[in-house]
Formats: C-alpha cells, structure tokens, sequence
C-alpha cells in the first residue's frame, strides 16, 4: 500500500480497482492517446502504459492523515451500485476491509472530500445495509463543494434511466439526509495543512486538494488529469470532461505553475507509483516518480 509523508501529514493510497484501458476509436478514453502517440513518451513505461499501448489507470481513494484530521479524498465507485462504467453490474470489492487494513476503520474518518460528484468519486460515500443506503463514514462531515452540487442537482432532474439521478440518490442525498453533509466554496480551507484548490473544467465545480505542512507541498489532482500523459500533453481531452477546452486551459496553467517545484503531485487515477513531480523537459513536461 503506497503512502508518502509531506511534513506532519500523512497520504495513503486504498485501491478499489486497476485496470488496462485499451485504445479503441469508438469509445476512446483519451481520444488523442493512441498507442503510436504514447510510445512517444517512452517514460511512462512500464508504470503508465502497457507493451501494448494501453493505459494503465487506477481507482482509489486517498486518506490524509493530518493533524487533528483524518480525511477521505474522493470514495470511489462503492460496492452494489450498477453503473456504466461496470457494465451494470455491482461491485463486491474489500474496499473497506483495505482501509482498515491501512489503520483507517470507516468509524475513524474525520471528513471525507468528494473532488467532483462522477461515480468513481462518490460511490463509497454510501453503503447498502438491511436495504439503505446509509453513510459509510459515520463520523465524518461530508465536504461538498456548492458549485458542483448545485450543477449535478439540476443535471440528475430528467427522464428515467438518468445514471446522474442514480448516483446523487444512493451517493449524495443520503449524506445530506443524515445530516453529515454540507457544501462549500471551491477556495474552502479544511485545517492549516489541508486546502481546496479550484481547477474546473472536467466539471463546473471540480476542485484539487493541497496539502501543506513543514515547507513541502503535495497536489491531490483529482480529475483535472486522468493520466499523466497529460503532463506531456495538456490538451488532450478525456471523454468525460464537461468542457473539454476550460479543461485543457486548466491543466496547461497548472502544469506550468507546478513545473521544476518540489511539489508531490499524487494523481486521483495515476496507476502506482502514483505520485511524482513535474520537471520541464525541452519546450514541454514530463511526469517524474
């Protein structure tokens, strides 16, 4: 199980699922990342890409372990919710029984972030007991950001089979139902190590999370990149970005604001080793681990 240490605070990766996804012109991830594209970037093997040129891509949840603060960045998919994305079949995952494994029991969770509400960030929010869906983190304040909950509201309203509605009833109404939730700005600070940074474009209200103690810093991406083939190429765009070219815009400003610092970036969907640093290579960049 990855960790790293940034001053007092504490990141630790608890992987739900890893996978291969592998180029196709009709449903293509990274439409732009074909496997003639990616063997350009011979530095992304073997961690990133696979010899065949697929890209390797992880969902996990990270747990901040700060002062005074245990937090859940992002909840993954979540077991027995039919999506999309698993063909419509639940999961059965030991999610959990992996946090703990960590020394992070649910009961422990101090707050939990969602970066954006997509499915993959959201699932764990919830859990199905005796046919409900109650709160997974009993303890926890719940930190939604207002633009993004206030978008996905509107979105979920519609025609039957709208997978948003879905997510927001099993995923996100539960939480605000049992009290545990509330939203908050995009720039909200949650203690002195730990704060919201505004990087939207994969969706209106999506947020990054900084971690700052003792001199050093360390960037929870979130989806403002998927794969850190980005880094290299910030324009190009993954199918699920809301607006693809705010998205692009996003990415190339904090590329370059982050490049040559020592700042750890620990990506949201980065298979391990997961975290690395932005150097400038030539007119462009490179992920480093």
């Amino acid at each position: 199980m990855l960790s790293w240490q940034i001053g007092d605070v504490k990141v630790t990766r608890v992987v739900e699922m890893e996978m291969p996804v592998p180029y196709s012109q009709k449903h293509s991830f990274l439409k732009q990342a074909t496997p003639e594209a990616l063997a350009a970037m011979p530095w992304l093997k073997p961690d990133f890409v696979t010899d065949d040129g697929a890209l390797k891509l992880s969902i996990h949840a990270l747990v901040v372990d700060a002062p005074g603060l245990r937090l859940v960045v992002d909840t993954c998919i979540g077991n027995d919710k039919p999506r999309a994305l698993t063909r419509r079949v639940g999961l059965q995952t030991a999610f959990l029984k992996s946090l703990e494994e960590a020394g992070y029991p649910r009961e422990t969770i101090d707050a939990v972030v969602c970066t954006h509400l997509h499915v993959d960030h959201v699932g764990w929010n919830t859990m199905l007991v005796d046919g409900r869906w109650v709160p997974t983190f009993p303890r926890a304040r719940y930190l939604i950001g207002r633009t993004e909950y206030e978008h996905w509201i509107k979105e979920s309203d519609g025609e039957q089979g709208n997978e948003t509605a879905e997510i927001m009833a099993d995923s996100v109404t539960p939480i605000f139902e049992a009290g545990l939730a509330e939203t908050v700005e995009m720039d909200h600070r949650i203690t002195p190590e730990v704060r919201l940074l505004p990087t939207p474009g994969h969706t209106p209200g999506h947020v990054s999370v900084v971690i700052e103690s003792q001199g050093q810093t360390a960037i929870v991406t979130g989806d403002m990149m998927h794969h850190p083939c980005q880094v290299t190429e910030p324009g190009w765009v993954s199918e699920f970005d809301g607006d693809k070219d705010a998205g692009a815009a996003r990415r190339r400003t904090m590329i370059a604001e982050w490049a040559d610092k020592p700042y750890l970036i620990i990506g949201t969907h980065f298979a391990a080793p997961t975290a690395g640093r932005i150097r400038r290579c030539g007119d462009g960049h490179r992920f480093e681990v």
